[in-house]
């Protein structure tokens, strides 16, 4: 029989399966909620020397975790493979997800699961990227901070040696800043550019790192210009063929997801079910809607959107929010009536 943390890591498992064909060690980290996702790229970026330092867990529950995802990956027939993690800093150097950097350990966090369902070819794809040097990543400080090579400070940090360093000190001074927005260009300049780095910023609100642009070559900007006049007007035809397959996959997962409400809550009225899909899944908006849980209509994340909605529309939540209560000390004062509303529409 399944334990409790079994039967997690399986649901985390198959939402990272359905939605990208495999399934990390990572994916099932941050499924459980070992770990936030703002956690994963500072390691990523290499200002932390493990990822077992990140999380709220002790080795052992972690290790615990990966044998019930090895478990659960051997009972589908996944296909194991190893991939390499490097920092995304100059150093390139390897990153370690245990303390004391135990092989043994470590090579079972790096193995990733892959569908058996995948093409060969598509496979070697995925394989190929997961061993790809990640993209150098110039981080926007968000406190006052000194280069550890000359002591001086500046827009942006990149990791080197596990310390901070200015563009100058990493030779990267030269290079220009192209902000997020045109894609193409975006892609161009950086193809076409011998060194690049992606530039990031931490959002507070949303408490992750987003991508702010990338900073280039001038050379490589400028050709990557010149082949964005040439044919930008294929691009619009193409970006307008692109929005109208979204709003149609957008329409199609809200009914899904309305549907999916219904049978949860049978008692909510139709309506309601679908402004609440409606609401949660509107594309590109950070709700729970959008998560890779709720894409594949996992009965918890959809729960979570009912939620938000009672909460919001069902309670006066909102204007004790607005006269100063705090957060979570509004939601335990509403809990009740929460409970009450879903009470009255599950079956």
């Amino acid at each position: 029989m399944r334990s409790k943390l079994g039967g997690r890591v399986a649901q985390a498992a198959e939402v990272a399966l359905a939605t990208r064909r495999h399934v990390t060690a990572i994916d099932v980290l941050t499924g459980l909620g070992w770990l936030a996702v703002r956690h994963v790229e500072t390691w990523r970026q290499g200002r932390a020397d493990s990822l077992e330092r990140l999380a709220p867990v002790d080795r052992p529950r972690m290790e615990q975790a990966l044998s019930h995802l090895r478990e659960w990956a051997l009972a589908r027939g996944l296909v194991e493979s190893e991939a390499a993690y490097a920092a995304a800093g100059r150093d390139r150097r390897p990153l370690r997800f245990t303390a004391d950097g135990d092989e043994d350990t470590e090579r079972r966090f790096r193995v990733h699961w892959i569908s058996p369902e995948l093409s060969e070819p598509r496979r070697r794809q995925i394989e190929e990227r997961h061993n790809k040097a990640p993209d150098l990543v110039a981080v926007v400080p968000q406190k006052e901070w000194s280069c550890a090579g000359c002591g001086d400070t500046g827009p942006y940090l990149i990791m080197e040696d596990e310390q901070p360093h200015c563009l100058t000190c990493v030779d990267m001074d030269h290079l220009v800043f192209l902000p997020a927005g045109n894609a193409a260009l975006s892609r161009r300049a950086k193809k076409a550019s011998g060194l690049s780095a992606v530039v990031v910023h931490f959002n507070r609100r949303r408490k992750r790192y987003e991508r702010l642009g990338v900073l280039v070559e001038e050379e490589a900007l400028a050709r990557a210009e010149e082949q964005c006049l040439a044919d930008e007007e294929v691009r619009l035809r193409r970006r307008e063929r692109d929005r109208e397959r979204r709003a149609g996959e957008d329409a199609d997962f809200q009914a899904r997801m309305a549907e999916e409400i219904r049978r949860l809550f049978p008692g909510c009225p139709a309506e309601r079910a679908g402004a609440i899909a409606g609401h949660a899944a509107v594309r590109g908006s950070g709700r729970v809607g959008r998560t890779a849980a709720a894409r594949v209509l996992d009965e918890n994340a959809i729960t979570l959107a009912v939620v938000a909605s009672v909460r919001h529309l069902d309670t006066d939540y909102d204007e004790l929010l607005m006269s100063g209560v705090p957060r979570m000390t509004a939601r335990e004062r509403i809990r009740s009536r929460v409970d009450q509303v879903l009470t009255t529409w599950r079956p």
